[in-house]
């Protein structure tokens, strides 16, 4: 089977220039391609450009499994990243993406996740809803994620329940200035600069995990409002059309579900059910 795959990753790269010699033809047809793949060089618990994000573990467990080894394309996850990178060719695989995304072809998701109440230990007993009425008294991070101050999920829901006024909008976009700007939410509660925060789980896992004074992760109990969904499935990505890369990576997370999961849980990453038939996403 692993040989097989190999076989599918070599057939569809693009062939390389002409004045080829025959050794170099058997030669790449025994050496499977590089896995080129798309990440952020400072987006931790992500990736980063020292390998010590999640997704770049699971693309050194990928590329071991099929008999290569990873290159990357570096790019900020911001706007444009897609048409930029995989779009553009510069790289073939993106390891998270939401599973419904327009602009790749996803595979099926390896983990679901929600955004997450964040608060210190020794306070109050938890908050778990947008409707819960001790919010109106309270200091409430929410991420910006983009330069152009787009709000997340969870500032669309406070904001809709009158709350914008208690909002402290913070932004987690990379601007090059300073490292891991996926903590400064979680550093904010930690700090009591605010009551609590709202923040995407494997970003508050992961930092809350390394903060001095104990925190606690709440699920964001699903709103009433369909439009304004907090838990969403995860998967890798290819180039649309891309049917054997897809195949391929789909069999390596059938293969290797178990220490995938230990990969997650190893990254503190919160994990919810997947839904019922027919549910949201």
């Amino acid at each position: 089977m692993r040989t097989l795959l190999r076989g599918l990753l070599v057939a569809i790269v693009a062939g390389a220039a002409a004045c080829r010699t025959p050794g170099d033809d058997v030669l790449a047809a025994a050496t499977p391609p590089l896995l080129r793949v798309c990440a952020d060089p400072d987006n931790l618990p992500f990736s980063n450009d020292r390998g010590e994000g999640f997704e770049n573990r699971l693309a050194d467990m990928l590329a071991r499994d099929l008999g290569t080894r990873v290159e990357y394309t570096w790019w900020a996850q911001r706007r444009g990243f897609l048409r930029e990178t995989l779009k553009a060719g510069r790289c073939d695989v993106v390891m998270g993406l939401p599973t419904r995304v327009d602009q790749a072809w996803t595979t099926r998701p390896y983990y679901r996740s929600s955004y997450v109440f964040v608060e210190r230990q020794d306070r109050r007993r938890p908050i778990a809803s947008f409707d819960d009425a001790r919010l109106r008294a309270l200091r409430i991070a929410v991420p910006l994620v983009s330069d152009d101050g787009a709000n997340a999920p969870p500032a669309h829901a406070l904001a809709s329940r009158g709350l914008a006024a208690n909002l402290v909008r913070v932004s987690v976009y990379h601007d090059g200035t300073t490292p891991d700007p996926g903590a400064r939410l979680v550093d904010a509660v930690a700090r009591g600069d605010v009551d609590i925060a709202a923040a995407w789980g494997p970003v508050a896992g992961y930092f809350a995990a390394r903060q001095p004074v104990p925190l606690r992760l709440t699920p964001v109990a699903p709103p009433a409002d369909a439009a304004l969904a907090q838990t969403f499935d995860i998967s890798m990505a290819t180039r649309r059309g891309d049917q054997a890369r897809r195949a391929a990576i789909e069999a390596f997370l059938d293969r290797r579900r178990a220490a995938i999961d230990r990969l997650l849980a190893s990254f503190h990453v919160p994990r919810v059910d997947a839904p019922a038939a027919g549910g949201a996403r």
